[in-house]
């Protein structure tokens, strides 16, 4: 058994974060393994949506604190194998925006410190309604410092920054009146509401997501004017697609498109 399966169906690839006895920690293998998935699945022409969801009673809890605890051991005290695993983390994280395929988080249980990152930095993300969602390694005397910077980019900062520094868990349906989620579902739906807004995506014209997706988070680091610039070549580039010709044609011959 691996700590992390893939399994593609209709387009759809589900990485299923498989090591439940340590609640799907982000640990250094865990890590590896889904920088490693989303390498292969950037490149695979097939897949046109992907899940991320976890095994067991939880979503992800964060990273492998034991794990962190045994670097502390090394002569520098850990600093560089912790730096390292942080990097690693935040490269992993980046590669899921950077990726051309949208991905879907489907949380259950707890998303808690960088279980909650990886759900901020999911393109979309559904959860049962009876999940918690924390950044609360302040508890434990941790700042939080690296999953806020997806959580701050994804809910107002006074949120946040509660979050942060109290250690308080928020249930689904604050998550998603935040923005922190897109919906939240009874748990005997989680998975085929997952399935749908996936299944959604995959039928859509993979090219014009890719492009889309690419200049959705280019432009939101911009000026406006910039921003505005740079998403009309965007669209130039959109239009020149010869599928994206049949897809109007289509649409204006009220047929169904013949994309290649």
């Amino acid at each position: 058994m691996t700590i992390l399966d893939r399994q593609d169906v209709d387009g759809i690839a589900t990485l299923t974060l498989n090591h439940p006895e340590k609640l799907n920690a982000l640990s250094d293998a865990m890590i590896a393994s889904l920088h490693g998935s989303l390498e292969a699945i950037a490149d695979d022409r097939n897949v046109r949506a992907v899940i991320i969801q976890g095994s067991g009673k939880a979503f992800c809890a964060g990273h492998d604190l034991r794990e962190m605890q045994a670097a502390r051991q090394n002569p520098d005290g850990g600093a560089a194998a912790l730096k390292d695993l942080f990097d690693r983390c935040a490269a992993m994280m980046q590669r899921i925006q950077s990726i051309p395929q949208p991905v879907i988080t489907q949380v259950h249980g707890i998303a808690t410190a960088a279980g909650c990152q990886l759900v901020a930095t999911c393109d979309l993300a559904i959860a049962a309604d009876d999940t918690r969602f924390g950044v609360n390694g302040v508890n434990i005397g941790l700042f939080c410092s690296t999953p806020m910077v997806a959580l701050t980019r994804n809910i107002t900062r006074k949120a946040a920054f509660e979050m942060l520094t109290t250690g308080r868990f928020i249930d689904a349906a604050e998550a998603q009146s935040l923005g922190l989620i897109n919906k939240a579902v009874p748990s005997d739906q989680l998975g085929s509401e997952t399935r749908a807004l996936a299944t959604t995506i995959a039928a859509k014209l993979a090219s014009a997501v890719a492009i889309g997706k690419q200049a959705f988070y280019a432009q939101a680091q911009m000026p406006l004017d910039e921003a505005y610039a740079y998403t009309g070549d965007v669209m130039v580039q959109n239009m020149a697609v010869p599928d994206t010709d049949e897809g109007i044609n289509a649409f204006l011959e009220k047929r169904s498109p013949d994309w290649s």
